[in-house]
């Protein structure tokens, strides 16, 4: 066997989910043996037997590969337009969201203060979460298992399992980090750290959603390779219970909402707010995620994604800068600009 090395170029990378997802996806290739990919550079390396084929072939075979998942491959980079007009459509958007929030917020439904999530605010963020492309990873995840059993013409009961095992895991596991929490009585000077800390994260998912500022992908925190990549590899195995336990996983996937709303989770005080807030925000991901199951919905593939991920990333920024503004009231540090 004669290993050749390619680097290939890839368009629609937003996050280090897509690196995992994009990897995965390439190494299920029969003459691929390694691949490996950058969010820097937007482009994958991958290794194997390549004698009777073209680089162009190649990048052809992952992009039949991967363009379920909203990404193309080439031999040459790739322009990737910013598409500017989108903002005519998700300013308004945005701003008709903030408003509605506020609304919602002044008839004490929802609430963010001081990086106390409520319920309904970890609901919304999850809808938010599940239009996103940090949530590819995970409709991958749904995709790529649902290939596995259709194949023995199991299509409900799977997809049943793997929902039932993400929702009771964000729900179980969320209540662990919230006890955790409760275990450390956070003073004043601590509770503003982590709300700068919650400020920032959502702030960069903003950014990054926004898809004009490429430099911000790196900024993006993510969980070690090695938990998601054998998360993604259990979809693959189709054994009785192998949606659940993938369901289960997702709650260690590198998407970045996920790894925000475990920050915030932290400073719930005690299991059960914890279970619930993680349990609302796994919630407010279910429909999306349940349409990825049933009937393949990839928003990526539709010609309005970039006025979706635009609006969603304006939200996510006034999110990262209402929960700033109201933990430095909390902190005595400004006045209140809203009264509720």
């Amino acid at each position: 066997m004669h290993t050749q090395t390619l680097t290939l170029h890839i368009k629609g990378m937003h996050c280090r989910a897509c690196t995992l997802l994009t990897e995965s996806e390439a190494q299920e290739l029969p003459y691929i043996t390694r691949a490996r990919s950058s969010l820097k550079h937007h482009t994958i390396e991958v290794a194997g037997d390549f004698t009777d084929k073209t680089p162009k072939e190649v990048a052809a075979a992952l992009t039949e590969r991967l363009h379920t998942h909203g990404y193309t491959v080439s031999v040459e980079k790739q322009a990737h337009p910013k598409n500017w007009a989108d903002f005519k459509f998700a300013i308004p958007i945005a701003l008709a969201f903030a408003v509605g929030f506020v609304l919602l917020q002044k008839l004490g439904l929802v609430n963010l203060i001081g990086g106390n999530v409520s319920y309904g605010t970890a609901f919304v963020v999850g809808i938010v979460a599940s239009l996103s492309t940090c949530m590819a990873v995970v409709g991958g995840l749904v995709l790529s298992m649902s290939a596995t059993f259709a194949k023995e013409g199991d299509r409900v009961k799977p997809q049943i399992l793997f929902h039932l095992g993400r929702l009771l895991s964000f729900f179980v596991l969320g209540g662990v980090i919230g006890a955790i929490g409760s275990a450390f009585t956070l003073n004043a000077s601590a509770s503003l750290t982590l709300s700068i800390v919650i400020a920032i994260v959502m702030l960069i998912l903003g950014i990054n959603l926004l898809d004009v500022f490429h430099w911000s992908k790196r900024l993006q925190p993510s969980m070690p390779k090695f938990l998601a990549r054998h998360a993604y590899g259990a979809s693959k195995l189709n054994h009785t219970f192998t949606p659940f336990l993938v369901g289960v996983a997702t709650f260690f996937l590198p998407c970045g909402f996920t790894q925000s709303m475990q920050i915030v989770t932290l400073g719930a005080g005690s299991f059960l707010a914890g279970a619930f807030t993680m349990g609302s925000f796994a919630l407010g991901t279910l429909p999306v995620l349940s349409l990825v199951s049933f009937s393949s919905f990839s928003i990526q593939k539709s010609s309005y994604a970039g006025v979706f991920f635009k609006t969603a990333g304006l939200i996510v920024i006034l999110f990262a800068f209402y929960n700033l503004m109201d933990a430095l009231v909390v902190a005595g540090l400004i006045q209140p600009l809203f009264s509720f």
